[in-house]
């Protein structure tokens, strides 16, 4: 069997400190490894009152063994059990010397002699046992610790993917399809995995996730039952609620005081700026089993919440509050590939900052990853990145995992005369009107910028230029995508110039205004940027948000409000076809594609089936230049989730030829499309 992720750090903590914390959401594997430890005696506090959970504990410690081993305290979860068993703890023991005040205290001697530890909890003394306390919240903040005392903490990481795969595939899962929508259904967690897995061994099929959701939902609230008295199913419906909306104030959730006072209290429960929200990924699964249940009023909640936060938009004044409430518009809207892009079922982890002098090792690597996952050449991308450090070293945004490490970058540069010579070369002909100082509106952020202080008054600034987005993972990346768009809410307005096929399928998905391409093959990948823009006013943003489906009109929709067959004519097909073709793996994935508008694909299984079709045909069409083409999208959108930079290497082509063919597949699917005029292909 495989070692399970976070066994070492856990191990150093036991052997240097004579009490440890681990802890981690539900799920998140804890029990599983404390299972290969040397256990020397257990108590398992699941379901027991406080008082009763306090009592076993002290059995526990008055029969330790000598020796070394671990005394394991499990399933510290149950009201008030945290507070009472951090008491017994903390209490003073018949075998304790005279100034000994607890289980650590015991080992006060120990202080003058060098082992306190130099965080300044007490280190573990030899051949005595330590205490493992795995609980599903830390426990350092309690009050009944004294400084001395607190335990050391080991907070637990959602694994791998491909320890979870790994996981799912040992139960005996053999279905690839299964596989993936287990993978991704689990975000990180064992318990979700492992769930999803046995339904669908129990016969559930692949293309029914809200059905697989739905089993995990319901052991997931067995066991949440155990942090709170029972209460029927009025809370259970809440929390489907709360998981519909994303994050809720008492009045949005309309469940009343104790309701609201009573989920604050589960630990998938997390309080933010906006109200209460789950934790992923039990948020999605508790929004999939909810809208599979009862999907006309999920598709109510979520309107009348969108309505809701459209509403706020309107009546706050402070910048940074709107930004929050855009994020939660964008969160409603009913565009997948937002959903997809913006809020993976994976809990943020990172901590986003502006970089800092020290920071330009990690600012170059991972920079070199986004020119490698773009298909960009290095050393073009290399000198671009030059001219932002030397114009603005401060646009450099890095976020950092809980371990320090660097994770995923944004180049935000803020527009102005001191920026423009690093930005014009990605702008080039459409330079002169997008740099062009901005007329100030009422509620723009000003001259100030990002930071929300209003200048002197003298008009609005030009807002910001995203130059380039990386993250090293879904989770990472979404976290930083979302911060960009904070960014551009505090600042008035965004630019952004982008050669990447997929982020100009996410543009067109936000509706950012799109300018055309620049001349220039920049980055030498043989496709030009493209430049988009974007107004984050006050006065903009509801109507913005509304576009986007939030409203009541289109959240409900399957075609877009005033779409027809002859708007969808253009440069932009390509890009439209890519967008279906990235909604294919998610069941609703289609919902909402603006390819729906035409007579012959008027529903999401007819757009389904045709591309399907069409990129199978074009995988088998005796051109090689075609075939390759098709083969690539076969690949990266029916095959399993792999980058473009993995496909690139198994084809053995080059990046450039690579996305050649890429775009070459989007614009013959987009002159195939029925009842469309085909786009001009001078793209090769």
């Amino acid at each position: 069997m495989k070692i399970p992720p976070g066994l070492g750090a856990l191990s150093a903590a036991l052997a240097s400190h004579s009490v440890v914390n681990l802890c981690g959401p539900l799920g998140s594997g804890k029990s599983t490894l404390a299972r290969w430890l040397p256990v020397v005696a257990r108590v398992d506090l699941c379901g027991l009152p406080a008082s009763v959970a306090a009592e076993r504990v002290r059995g526990l410690l008055a029969r330790a063994p000598e020796g070394d081993g671990v005394l394991l305290v499990d399933s510290l979860d149950g009201p008030g059990q945290a507070e009472a068993v951090t008491a017994v703890l903390a209490e003073p023991r018949p075998s304790d010397a005279p100034e000994a005040s607890g289980l650590l205290g015991a080992m006060g001697a120990m202080g003058a002699t060098g082992a306190m530890g130099s965080s300044g909890r007490r280190s573990r003394a030899p051949g005595a046992p330590s205490v493992l306390v795995v609980s599903r919240r830390s426990l350092r903040g309690l009050s009944g610790w004294a400084d001395r005392h607190s335990p050391s903490v080991v907070p637990l990481k959602p694994w791998p993917a491909e320890d979870i795969e790994d996981l799912v595939r040992a139960a005996g899962l053999e279905d690839e399809e299964a596989v993936a929508l287990a993978v991704r259904l689990a975000g990180g967690y064992p318990l979700p995995a492992a769930l999803a897995a046995r339904e669908f061994l129990a016969g559930t099929p692949a293309d029914a996730p809200g059905a697989v959701a739905d089993a995990v939902t319901e052991e997931v609230l067995g066991r949440l039952d155990r942090e709170r008295p029972r209460s029927g199913g009025r809370d259970r419906h809440a929390l489907r609620l709360l998981a519909t909306v994303g994050a809720g104030d008492e009045r949005l959730l309309t469940a009343g005081p104790e309701v609201f006072s009573a989920l604050a209290a589960l630990s998938l429960v997390r309080r933010g700026p906006l109200g209460l929200a789950v934790r992923e990924p039990y948020r999605s699964l508790f929004e999939l089993a909810y809208a599979w249940r009862r999907p006309q009023a999920h598709h109510d909640v979520r309107t009348r919440a969108a309505g809701y936060r459209q509403t706020s938009l309107t009546e706050r004044r402070d910048p940074r509050e709107r930004a929050r409430i855009v994020e939660q518009g964008l969160f409603l809207s009913g565009e997948p590939a937002l959903r997809r892009s913006l809020f993976p079922p994976v809990e943020d982890d990172a901590l986003i900052v502006p970089a800092r002098s020290g920071d330009a090792d990690d600012i170059g690597r991972l920079m070199r990853r986004w020119a490698v996952r773009n298909g960009f050449d290095p050393r073009r991308s290399e000198r671009v990145t030059e001219g932002w450090l030397a114009s603005a070293p401060a646009a450099f945004h890095l976020a950092r995992d809980r371990d320090g490490a660097p994770v995923a970058l944004a180049v935000l540069v803020p527009v102005g005369p001191d920026t423009a010579d690093g930005i014009e070369p990605l702008l080039q002909q459409h330079a002169p009107d997008l740099l062009a100082p901005r007329p100030a509106t009422d509620g723009d952020a000003g001259p100030g910028g990002p930071d929300g202080e209003s200048g002197d008054g003298g008009g609005a600034g030009a807002g910001l230029f995203l130059g380039a987005a990386y993250g090293a993972d879904t989770g990472a990346h979404a976290q930083m995508l979302r911060h960009i768009l904070v960014q551009a809410t505090l600042a008035g307005h965004l630019l952004v110039s982008t050669a990447s096929p997929d982020y100009q399928s996410l543009l067109h998905a936000l509706s950012f205004r799109r300018h055309g391409g620049i001349r220039d093959d920049v980055y030498r990948c043989g496709r030009r940027p493209e430049v988009y823009s974007q107004e984050f006013t006050a006065t903009g943003l509801a109507g913005w948000i509304r576009r986007l489906g939030a409203g009541p009109a289109a959240a409900g929709t399957l075609v877009p409000t005033g779409a027809s067959p002859a708007a969808l004519t253009g440069p932009d097909l390509p890009a439209l076809v890519g967008r279906a073709l990235a909604g294919l793996r998610d069941p609703g994935g289609l919902a909402g594609n603006p390819l729906l508008a035409l007579p012959e694909l008027s529903s999401p299984p007819r757009l389904r089936a045709w591309l399907t079709d069409r990129v199978a045909a074009l995988a088998a069409c005796p051109a090689s230049t075609d075939r390759e083409a098709g083969t690539i999208l076969v690949a990266y959108y029916l095959g399993r989730s792999r980058t473009h930079q993995q496909i690139a290497r198994a084809l053995h082509l080059s990046r450039a030829t690579y996305f050649r063919r890429l775009r070459r597949g989007l614009t013959l699917l987009a002159t195939q499309l029925p009842s469309s005029q085909p786009p001009p292909i001078g793209h090769r």
